[in-house]
């Protein structure tokens, strides 16, 4: 079982303010079809890295709030 403490930092993780812009500029670029093909795997990376965060971060928040002892 994950340990509460870890839990909680992880359900909390979020992406650090130039790298969540990075991805939004890349949104953007993606959306209008501009990405270059450096641009769209590195874009692809991140989607593919914060679909495993996301996955994680779903088990974090059903980790119960009250652990019984180890």
């Amino acid at each position: 079982m994950m340990p509460l403490s870890f839990a909680r930092e992880l359900a909390g993780l979020r992406a650090v303010p130039d790298v969540q812009a990075r991805i939004d500029e890349l949104a953007d670029k993606s959306n209008e079809g501009e990405l270059t093909d450096e641009e769209r795997a590195k874009y692809t990376a991140y989607i593919d890295a914060f679909d495993v965060i996301a996955i994680l971060q779903a088990k974090a928040r059903s980790v119960p709030a009250k652990q019984p002892n180890s």
